[in-house]
């Protein structure tokens, strides 16, 4: 049985008003009894928050406002003990503009970030390289005025997607999952 939740709605253990680590390890008792055999957890990286955490900054962090990452641990520790399985939401497809490897992308066209995302030159008017629509509507492509080029957002223009083609991607994303599935977690 897969219970899905979101730690800033689940319980808020220190009366702050968002949900936390620790309100979530009070509650596996509660988890417990209903017979969940596997927590989902949604994005709970450090975020801008633009999209509900769907615009990782961070992907090796829990976010602050949830706790820490020893938080976690002891979150994790008491999952597993209660043999519940916990499976994490990872968001692949684009990060936050505010992750690091963005910031690098478009600090220069020569960073070696900037292959990390899809970048275009302008059409032959000065907008956008093609006509494609963004999922949250309008374009697909936002301009950053600093390099002259348009990155690709599928999402929000907050959320620029990544660039699956370029090899340093694909290996920097599976450092990451290496990272989350050495701390103990037991999937994507």
């Amino acid at each position: 049985i897969i219970y899905q939740a979101h730690v800033k709605s689940f319980y808020d253990s220190d009366g702050d008003g968002i949900g936390d680590f620790r309100g979530m390890t009070e509650k596996l008792d509660y988890l417990q009894d209903l017979g969940v055999t596997a927590l989902w957890l949604l994005p709970f990286y450090p975020s801008p928050l633009r999209d509900d955490g769907y615009d990782t900054a961070e992907y090796t962090a829990a976010h602050p406002a949830y706790g820490t990452l020893a938080d976690f641990h002891v979150f994790l520790r008491e999952l597993h003990r209660r043999g519940i399985r916990l499976i994490t939401e990872l968001v692949l497809n684009h990060t936050s503009d505010q992750h690091e490897w963005f910031r690098q992308a478009r600090s220069a066209r020569d960073n070696p970030h900037r292959e990390f995302y899809i970048w275009r030159p302008p059409a032959a008017d000065g907008g956008p390289p093609n006509n494609w629509g963004s999922h949250f509507g309008g374009s697909a492509w936002t301009l950053d005025k600093g390099t002259g080029e348009y990155y690709l957002h599928l999402f929000a223009p907050e959320q620029p997607d990544l660039n699956w083609a370029h090899p340093p991607v694909r290996q920097a994303v599976y450092d990451m999952m290496r990272f989350w599935l050495d701390l103990g977690i037991d999937g994507f």
